[in-house]
């Protein structure tokens, strides 16, 4: 029985000890600690500087900043379902690629609504 778990545990073992020893080179050969400025503590956003103090639940990102931050992931994903199916289509056969081929119309469908809808407009 822990024969078959043993590969499993000199795997996480190694993973560990890699970690630990990186970890304390890290520490002896790292630079002396940094001195924080005023200037890195300031928050900045979108290559401006903001003018809200840290702590100060006023400031608000526009909508449209998460908007295209989920329309990002969402297609990021999907791109990911797409490449296993790529690499092995001789082995899914056709009705794999009409399958992909309806997907990408689909999404191709949904890029278009969001398109006009002006969701895709930095405001």
């Amino acid at each position: 029985m822990i024969r078959s778990y043993l590969p499993a545990l000199v795997f996480v073992g190694l993973g560990t000890s890699i970690g630990i020893v990186f970890a304390v080179i890290n520490s002896v050969l790292g630079a002396k600690p940094k001195q924080h400025r005023a200037a890195q503590a300031e928050p900045y956003e979108s290559g401006m500087p903001s003018d809200v103090k840290q702590g100060t639940a006023g400031f608000r990102f526009g909508i449209s900043f998460y908007l295209i931050a989920m329309l990002f992931i969402l297609f990021d994903i999907e791109v990911i379902f797409l490449y296993p199916v790529a690499i092995q289509l001789k082995a899914f056969g056709w009705f794999a690629l009409i399958e992909i081929v309806v997907f990408v119309v689909l999404l191709f469908v949904a890029f278009i609504y969001v398109w006009r809808r002006g969701a895709l407009e930095w405001k």
